[in-house]
């Protein structure tokens, strides 16, 4: 488990790799800065009080744990630690710490998620109220229905979602992936579309990070989805398995789908249909075969690869497709449970395919829907309140958006080609290849 929070925790930096390739080189900084930041500010919270809401007793209708039950994590840290007698507060069979630091990871990349979508424009102050209201508000609450189960043994009482409803959600479908997906929505509908979207190219500017940061966050995924078996066992072997074949299958399905309708497949479309991929099979892991991962990868695969053009037909701007991955893919994970859920998986329930009848089905969609609903309504107002606070400006200026919010915002650039023009001659003696340095480096510049 301390291994699977570390590849978990690893996952935010190989996002941050993945989406500043996809933005141009005059955004890099800010956006890789956003989900770092997220570290920061949603570590903290989260020991202060995002545990104890997400997995405090629940204080009404398994809406919410009690913010105070674990505040600052009082409680949890009690026992004795050395001589032959060692005895600490433990969280199912592994020490309530080790929980904690697990859960805090998810928080954390949640959050990070979310940024995706706002890249090239929103104030870093911004960003960051947002990140710490959303995480309050949105996402501590919605864990507790999803991830906290009941224990009648130890006087337990946990969320709805996971416990009254019965939905199946293993690593985080609706929790991390839906929710992250409609916050994103609401988040660029309120924040508005950068300049010159659609009309104006928007390339990503180094699609070797992304490359980079997809493998990172495959790597990473192991710990999300087998380490959610909080042990070393046969679930986590099954989850292990699944994550890798379906994020197989979503990676050809993309690459297919941009064969058949591009004539190319390109590195970005495996990069993304990786992590589409990764996205479906989260919630589903331990309760569908392997084969059941591969059909499930393919048409996450498919579907998203279809879904990231949304945006055009309806204008809102996802600059880093965060709806049509994770939002999609994290609906299509959820609900083909109950079509594809086997009775011989870990989770021991049978989908509408294997004779279990519509039961499941319904479970997941409502469960879906009411993240999905709660988390963008709310979004949606958290935003207006943060737009409120500053001013009704909480996106950079025109003029700062097309110099490039790296500047603007943190006062660097990614890429400094000052040093290369600086090499235009020694003692008088201009070198032979100066004059294509120095251009090279203005096209790049003007590029940026």
């Amino acid at each position: 488990m301390l291994a699977s929070t570390a590849l978990v925790l690893f996952m935010t930096p190989g996002l941050a790799l993945f989406y500043g390739g996809m933005v141009r080189s005059k955004s890099v900084l800010n956006m890789m800065m956003m989900s770092l930041s997220a570290m920061g500010l949603i570590g903290v919270l989260w020991v202060l009080y995002g545990y104890s809401i997400a997995f405090g007793n629940d204080v009404g209708a398994g809406l919410l744990g009690n913010p105070f039950e674990a505040w600052g994590l009082k409680g949890l840290f009690v026992g004795s630690y050395t001589g032959d007698s060692v005895s600490y507060v433990l969280s199912a069979d592994i020490p309530a710490l080790v929980f904690v630091a697990f859960q805090a990871t998810f928080a954390i990349i949640t959050v990070a998620l979310i940024s995706g979508a706002v890249a090239d424009r929103m104030k870093f102050g911004a960003w960051l109220l947002f990140a710490g209201l959303w995480a309050t508000i949105v996402y501590f609450p919605v864990a507790h229905w999803v991830f906290a189960f009941s224990n009648d043994d130890a006087g337990v009482v946990g969320g709805w979602i996971a416990n009254d409803l019965a939905a199946i959600d293993f690593a985080g479908g609706t929790a991390v992936h839906i929710n992250a997906g409609v916050a994103a929505l609401a988040l660029a509908i309120v924040l508005g579309k950068r300049k010159g979207w659609p009309r104006e190219p928007m390339r990503p500017h180094n699609l070797t990070l992304v490359m980079l940061g997809a493998g990172i966050l495959w790597f990473g995924w192991f710990g999300f989805n087998a380490g959610s078996a909080l042990g070393a066992n046969g679930t986590a072997a099954f989850a292990m398995v699944n994550t890798i074949v379906a994020t197989c299958a979503a990676m050809l399905g993309w690459l297919a789908t941009e064969r058949i309708r591009d004539g190319k497949a390109t590195s970005l479309g495996a990069a993304s249909g990786i992590v589409a991929g990764l996205v479906a099979i989260t919630p589903s892991c331990a309760s569908i075969s392997p084969m059941g991962a591969i059909l499930l990868g393919a048409i996450a695969g498919v579907v998203c690869a279809l879904a990231v053009g949304l945006k055009f037909r309806f204008g809102y701007d996802d600059s880093l497709d965060v709806v049509g991955v994770h939002l999609v893919g994290g609906i299509l994970g959820t609900v083909l449970i109950g079509f594809l859920a086997d009775p011989g998986s870990p989770a021991g329930v049978a989908g509408l395919f294997y004779g279990g009848g519509v039961d499941q089905l319904w479970r997941q969609v409502v469960g879906a829907l009411a993240v999905l609903l709660y988390s963008g309504i709310l979004t949606f107002v958290i935003a207006l309140i943060v737009k409120a606070i500053f001013g009704g400006k909480i996106r950079v200026s025109d003029e700062d958006e097309a110099t490039g919010i790296d500047e603007s915002e943190h006062a660097e650039t990614a890429y400094d080609f000052s040093s290369h023009r600086g090499l235009a001659g020694v003692a008088g003696t201009p070198r032979p290849d100066a004059a294509t340095a120095s251009a090279q480096s203005v096209v790049a510049g003007k590029e940026g």
